[in-house]
C-alpha cells in the first residue's frame, strides 16, 4: 500500500509540474503546443493546453 501511495504522490507532483509548465508558456508557445496536440480524441496534454487557452481567452 505504501508503494502505491508513493507512486500516486509522485504522479500527482509530476502532473502539477506539467500543469505549471503549461501555465508558464507564452501565448505563442501555448498555441504551438495546442496545435501539436489538437487531435481527436485529444490527449491529456492537449486538454491541459486548451484549458489554459480558455483561461487566457485565446484560440487556434
Amino acid at each position: 500500500m505504501k508503494r502505491i501511495a508513493d507512486r500516486q504522490a509522485t504522479t500527482a507532483k509530476t502532473v502539477a509540474r506539467i500543469e505549471a509548465s503549461i501555465t508558464a508558456l507564452s501565448n505563442e508557445d501555448l498555441l504551438d503546443l495546442a496545435d501539436i496536440f489538437n487531435r481527436d480524441p485529444r490527449s491529456p496534454l492537449g486538454d491541459m493546453a486548451f484549458a489554459e487557452m480558455a483561461k487566457r481567452g485565446i484560440s487556434l
